[in-house]
């Protein structure tokens, strides 16, 4: 919110600005939204002059209209899939990681959140070439895995991925809920206006910077129901734009034949309740401890 000044703009002076101040005009939505004529007559003003200021003022910070065909046409050329590195998760996703928008993954320790994290990173940077940025808030993230991942794709120890100056184009927050859990103690409405902040923040980045930003989440058991439900509460659950839950399931043959199963329980395109089984990299996917993942909140 602009706060009304002297040098905001032609013909708004020390003296008219500390006259608006005492009938409560402190900004410029103030001194828009205000009844003119009323203002001129509360504070002793030239109803002329209150005009052409306001006339400045809202060219100067109006948003001018856009057309929604052009807006669309920008925002087709502006986004970008891509992939995650697993042809069944990009399957799942409706192609791949939307830039522009958050995706979380959800899933209990051992699932494999940070092994597809570090999946995405591996082929945005190699197969794409593509900036990462990735942050590791829990102290799980290992050059070995990240190697032994790009390894898979490259064949060639001595293959390196070069670093550019171009923009960043994926955000990986592994793990978002590490950051936030330790907040959401005692002093809980600091603790959520905190969560907040760090939402727009994120959704704002991918918005403006066309970025594919990617958070895991931990999960927790639903009292009632007894499912597995993710954290942080309904406050967090409108930021993620699409939201995947990863599980290890058991087949008939025991622990031999354990499973991956990536599920989508929100998304702006594809229908909920879609599973596929993760093929992330030949070298499997690594447990997490929990120790590991930060996740014992």
């Amino acid at each position: 919110m602009v706060i009304l000044r002297a040098g905001l703009c032609p013909g708004l002076t020390a003296e008219m600005i500390q006259l608006l101040k005492a009938n409560s005009i402190a900004t410029v939505v103030d001194l828009v939204s205000s009844d003119l004529e009323e203002v001129a007559r509360k504070c002793s003003l030239s109803y002329k002059a209150l005009v052409a200021v306001r006339r400045v003022l809202l060219a100067q910070f109006s948003a001018f209209p856009v057309n929604g065909a052009d807006l669309y046409e920008e925002l087709k050329s502006s986004t970008a899939i891509l992939s995650t590195g697993s042809e069944s998760l990009d399957k799942l996703l409706d192609s791949g990681l939307y830039t522009g928008e958050v995706t979380e993954l959800t899933g209990a320790p051992g699932s494999g959140k940070t092994q597809v994290c570090l999946s995405i990173a591996v082929s945005s940077s190699h197969d794409l070439k593509q900036n990462v940025l990735y942050v590791d808030s829990t102290g799980g993230f290992t050059a070995s895995r990240l190697l032994q991942l790009a390894q898979t794709r490259t064949g060639d120890e001595e293959e390196q991925v070069l670093s550019s100056s171009g923009p960043v184009k994926v955000l990986v927050v592994d793990s978002v809920s590490a950051v936030i859990c330790p907040l959401l103690g005692g002093r809980q409405a600091e603790g959520l206006a905190l969560m907040m902040q760090l939402a727009r923040e994120l959704k704002t980045l991918a918005r403006e910077l066309n970025v594919a930003v990617v958070v895991t989440n931990h999960v927790t058991r639903d009292g009632s129901s007894g499912h597995l439900k993710p954290a942080l509460g309904r406050s967090w659950s409108f930021v993620p734009s699409t939201r995947v839950l990863l599980e290890s399931r058991e087949g008939t043959w025991g622990k031999a034949s354990t499973r991956r199963i990536a599920s989508l329980t929100k998304s702006p395109r594809q229908p909920t309740g879609i599973e596929v089984e993760l093929d992330i990299g030949s070298c499997g996917i690594l447990d997490e401890s929990p120790a590991a993942s930060g996740e014992g909140c």
